[in-house]
């Protein structure tokens, strides 16, 4: 029986006192519209872009309108306001997990600012609020070590990474996620900590001349089975992009283009979890020649 000497560190976290101020945006409408004018929309879109490496608590969205129209109608047209922002959010792969306030506030009251041009006041008032909420940093207070003695356990067997799928046995209908290959939220192109992974990937099919397989990409966070926008195209086609990115580099690689094809799956299929791992493209066998 084996001993060895195992050093515990306990580790006792706080919030910071300091915490991150909430990022906020303001989304413009013209008047009696809750359709985004294209302008407003790029400035959305560079704001989401803003968030991408944020861990967020929470997303607040609040419409408002001018004082022209009855208090109902205006009501009505705040909340169809607030309800495009949350499209918008969802379209480019934000969680609707973490926005937790979509509200029609009606109409603000004519006289908020100090100007004398009453047209100017009520385009201001004819907008969406955006607040985002960071979550709090952890901050480490105190480290305490602790020697014991223990047994040493059994080490766990660990499932097989896809590498190693690729290189063992694989029949038709096999289905193998590529982890660490990571996209840019709302972009076909992977992250450069993803570049290693798909090179190895990609040896391993160029050896394995008798795998043929389709390469299908997925999206998260939309709205029932939707697909998401390419920030790039403005298309709603990113999964599929994505799937085309990943066939086009391995045929940059080497691999026989006519061992592969590629789909876009929409977000027919969310793993659960962490919205980035449904940023995701997967491999499906569909057919195992003879490897003699």
């Amino acid at each position: 029986m084996y001993k060895f000497i195992l050093s515990f560190l306990f580790i006792l976290t706080t919030g910071s006192t300091f915490s991150q101020s909430e990022l906020s945006h303001d989304v413009y409408f013209d008047t009696d519209k809750f359709t985004v004018p294209s302008t407003e929309k790029n400035r959305l879109l560079l704001f989401i872009s803003t968030l991408q490496d944020l861990e967020i608590e929470s997303i607040s969205i609040y419409g408002f309108c001018d004082d022209v129209g009855a208090d109902t109608y205006n009501l009505k047209l705040s909340q169809n306001r607030a309800d495009a922002i949350k499209s918008i959010f969802s379209d480019n792969e934000i969680s609707e997990d973490l926005i937790t306030n979509v509200d029609g506030k009606g109409e603000i009251l004519l006289k908020i600012i100090e100007d004398n041009n009453i047209l100017n006041i009520r385009g201001l008032n004819r907008k969406v609020e955006i607040n985002v909420k960071p979550k709090p940093p952890v901050v480490e207070e105190v480290v305490i070590e602790k020697i014991v003695e223990v047994e040493e356990p059994p080490k766990p067997k660990l499932p097989k990474n896809a590498p190693e799928k690729l290189q063992g046995k694989l029949n038709i209908g096999d289905k193998i996620i590529l982890e660490n290959i990571l996209f840019k939220t709302g972009y076909s192109t992977i992250l450069s900590s993803s570049k290693k992974t798909l090179d190895t990937l990609a040896k391993i099919l160029v050896a394995r001349k008798n795998l043929y397989f389709t390469i299908q990409g997925h999206v998260c966070c939309t709205q029932l089975t939707r697909d998401a926008v390419d920030r790039k195209t403005k298309e709603r086609n990113l999964s599929e992009t994505r799937a085309k990115f990943v066939y086009d580099y391995f045929v940059k690689k080497g691999v026989n283009k006519r061992r592969m094809r590629y789909m876009g799956m929409r977000r027919k299929f969310p793993l659960g979890g962490d919205p980035k791992l449904d940023r995701r493209v997967e491999v499906l066998i569909t057919h195992v020649g003879d490897t003699n």
